[in-house]
């Protein structure tokens, strides 16, 4: 049986990566994205019967008409990775509240908005997989980054009461937190800055937007169903929680 699955900021980084894994798996891919219509045509062209998206993940209107779509034209929802986010860093004694806003709608409104839609259906079905990608950032704190570590840090709360919730009607919830990963977002630091990063991971180098997505794609699987409301570091030993 073919699943479906749906990868919010699945068109860059490492939200591509996922979906293209989920694809080369068997997957029937949607991979939303929210306005880099280059980036979204270029996914399309790299893998074929991949269904690209357009909508604002922050808008609990936009994803109930999105997701209802992506069920009429691919099926019922099997697998919701929630990839998407965004950054408005600033010590937060200059932090405005659009900048605090924006990060807590995007990283963190936005999974209620997508998981509310398909959770209905999964419990019917008696089947889901719901993998929320957070970050190393939400489980140590990071300066400048309040907002962001916040919303981080609520997806792992998030992950773990929806896991109680979702457990006895075949539904895992898991959360991912990866540490510094070699995508382009994180390739635009200064070179002197990011080997300073890279110094403080163990593994001497940063990770690839692959080794996320084979979690995610582990998670999303039938085999991984004894593991629920699991966190899982993926940072090279920068962190390790305990």
């Amino acid at each position: 049986m073919t699943r479906i699955a749906v990868v919010t900021g699945g068109t860059r980084g490492i939200g591509l990566a996922i979906t293209e894994r989920l694809h080369a798996d068997g997957y029937k891919v949607a991979a939303v994205y929210g306005g880099n219509d280059e980036a979204a045509r270029a996914c399309a062209e790299r893998l074929p019967g991949v269904r690209c998206y357009k909508w604002d993940v922050g808008d609990f209107d936009a994803c109930k008409t999105g997701l209802a779509q992506v069920e009429a034209e691919l099926g019922p929802i099997d697998v919701l990775v929630n990839n998407a986010g965004i950054t408005r860093d600033t010590f937060l004694h200059k932090m405005s509240l659009e900048q605090w806003r924006d990060v807590l709608r995007v990283d963190l409104d936005s999974v209620f908005f997508m998981t509310r839609p398909v959770i209905e259906g999964m419990r019917a079905r008696g089947f889901g997989r719901i993998v929320n990608i957070s970050s190393i950032n939400g489980q140590k704190g990071q300066i400048a980054q309040t907002n962001y570590s916040a919303a981080k840090a609520g997806l792992i709360g998030f992950t773990k009461a929806l896991a109680l919730e979702g457990a006895a009607k075949g539904i895992t919830v898991n959360v991912i937190c990866p540490g510094y990963i070699d995508t382009e977002m994180v390739s635009a630091v200064p070179k002197e800055v990011l080997d300073k990063i890279i110094a403080t991971i163990p593994v001497g180098r940063l990770g690839s937007a692959a080794e996320i997505a084979r979690c995610v794609a582990f998670l999303a699987g039938d085999e991984a169903g004894f593991i629920t409301g699991a966190t899982l570091t993926a940072n090279g030993g920068q962190y390790i929680a305990g």
